[in-house]
C-alpha cells in the first residue's frame, strides 16, 4: 500500500467507514485531507471534513483543487452515488480469503451496468487478491 498512499492526498469517507476509521485506526492517515459525506453527522473529529451536501454537487469543487489523487474508503452506499454519477476513474477491489455468509452487497443500490477494463492483480501470501480495475464511462 506504501506506493499507493503516495499517490494520494485526500482520503473519503461514508459515514460508517468514517466512524470504523475513529474507532479502530483513530491516528491513520494524519498526513492526508479527509472528507466525510454524511447527511446525519453533525460534526467529525479534528483533522476531518464533513461535508452534508450530495457528493456528485461537492465533489466539482474537490476534483478542480490541485492535487493528487483521491481515494474512496469504502462506503457501499457512497460508492454506488460515485459510481452513478461517473466519479470514479479506477478501482482496487480487495478480495479475502473469508466467506462471511450474509453481508452487505459490494455496492449498495447500484444498478447501472458499467464496464471495467482489468490493468493489474496481485496475490499476497495471505490469500488476499487485489484486482484494480479502470471505469470505462
Amino acid at each position: 500500500m506504501t506506493s499507493f498512499l503516495e499517490r494520494i492526498d485526500t482520503i473519503l469517507l461514508g459515514r460508517i467507514s468514517y466512524e470504523q476509521l475513529i474507532r479502530d485506526l483513530p491516528n491513520a492517515f494524519a498526513d492526508k485531507r479527509k472528507i466525510v459525506f454524511s447527511t446525519s453527522l453533525r460534526n467529525v473529529e479534528k483533522g476531518y471534513e464533513l461535508i452534508k451536501a450530495a457528493p456528485d454537487q461537492a465533489m466539482h469543487e474537490i476534483l478542480s483543487a490541485p492535487g493528487k489523487d483521491l481515494w474512496l474508503f469504502g462506503g457501499a452506499k457512497l460508492a454506488a452515488s460515485f459510481l452513478t454519477h461517473n466519479l470514479i476513474d479506477e478501482m482496487m477491489i480487495s478480495i479475502h480469503p473469508l466467506l462471511l455468509g450474509k453481508g452487505k452487497p459490494l455496492f449498495h443500490d447500484f444498478d447501472k451496468r458499467t464496464n471495467l477494463k482489468l490493468t493489474d492483480s496481485k496475490v499476497f501470501s495471505t490469500g488476499l487478491v487485489q484486482l484494480y480495475y479502470q471505469v470505462n464511462k
